[in-house]
């Protein structure tokens, strides 16, 4: 039982960024929050992991080319592409297009690894592509073609591509535990990002109260609690049916909008429904591709 709180706590961490993301880049921009995000997430990650895993930093250090990759790819690059997403379109659209990840992830698991999803995962991932199609083209199905796309639906679509190839090259980590691979490949985006973000004129910590706000909620529970939660879960519960849990991000993402009056079009709850659908449908194969040690599951 109280794994399955972990786990629905983690998941309603992550929808909360994605709602806390789209508020605070109305005055932050992409990279300062980034950079702010893992700056302030930073120390207690490290701690937790000493704490908690106690791991050979020596070791860890070994493998420091992979997380300098995957920092790039899933603390830095998904994160960038997500917030600069959410100037254009709106967080439970972003945490839609976000659901159908675990399905890109069968996709490419079938596409660089021979795995094999049989004729239910390929009905699930037709499923989950269409509720997408549905969402992006606000249920005008047939204008897919002829329409724009919104430009930040189409960086959301990059930021999943982004985030599950930072999933399946994790599986390349050896031996580091989860919260420390966080905390190394944090370290590793804050070094990175810092001569941007002075190059860009110096970091901006936001001085008005909401943004303020949003960039702590960000900091410490999308980028610490959630990660600890997920993590601490994962110890009783297999990695394949954590996945599952997944599908309440978006869930909780429209909920969290109806709750300080954002409101949900009837497109959105099909669209959602069906990405949803899909996702279990996927998440319910015989041979998973299984959330790999030292990642976790949103950014």
């Amino acid at each position: 039982m109280k794994s399955v709180v972990f786990l629905v706590l983690a998941t309603l961490f992550w929808a909360g960024n994605f709602v806390a993301g789209e508020a605070a880049v109305a005055s932050i921009t992409p990279l300062d929050l980034t950079f702010l995000r893992w700056l302030l997430a930073l120390i207690p990650l490290l701690v937790i992991a000493q704490l908690t895993e106690k791991p050979d930093w020596r070791a860890v250090w070994r493998q420091w080319p992979l997380h300098l990759l995957l920092a790039a790819l899933g603390l830095a690059g998904f994160n960038l592409l997500l917030y600069v997403a959410l100037q254009y379109t709106s967080a439970l659209n972003a945490s839609l297009i976000n659901a159908v990840n675990p399905a890109l992830l069968a996709v490419l698991g079938v596409l660089l690894f021979k795995e094999r999803i049989g004729c239910r995962g390929v009905l699930g991932i037709a499923i989950g592509l269409f509720g997408v199609v549905v969402v992006l083209t606000d249920g005008q199905i047939g204008t897919v073609f002829s329409r724009t796309p919104n430009f930040g639906d189409l960086l959301m679509i990059g930021a999943i591509v982004v985030w599950s190839f930072y999933t399946l090259l994790g599986r390349r980590l050896r031996g580091v535990p989860p919260i420390t691979a966080t905390a190394m490949q944090a370290l590793f985006v804050v070094v990175g990002l810092a001569p941007f973000t002075i190059a860009a004129g110096g970091v901006r910590f936001p001085t008005e109260t909401a943004p303020l706000l949003a960039l702590l909620y960000i900091a410490v529970f999308a980028s610490v609690g959630s990660y600890v939660f997920w993590n601490a879960a994962l110890r009783s519960v297999p990695p394949s049916r954590a996945g599952i849990y997944l599908n309440l991000i978006a869930v909780f993402t429209a909920l969290i909008g109806l709750a300080i009056g954002t409101p949900i079009s009837l497109v959105q709850v099909i669209g959602g429904a069906l990405v949803i659908g899909g996702v279990v449908l996927t998440s319910l194969l015989p041979r998973r591709i299984r959330q790999p040690q030292g990642t976790s599951a949103l950014g």
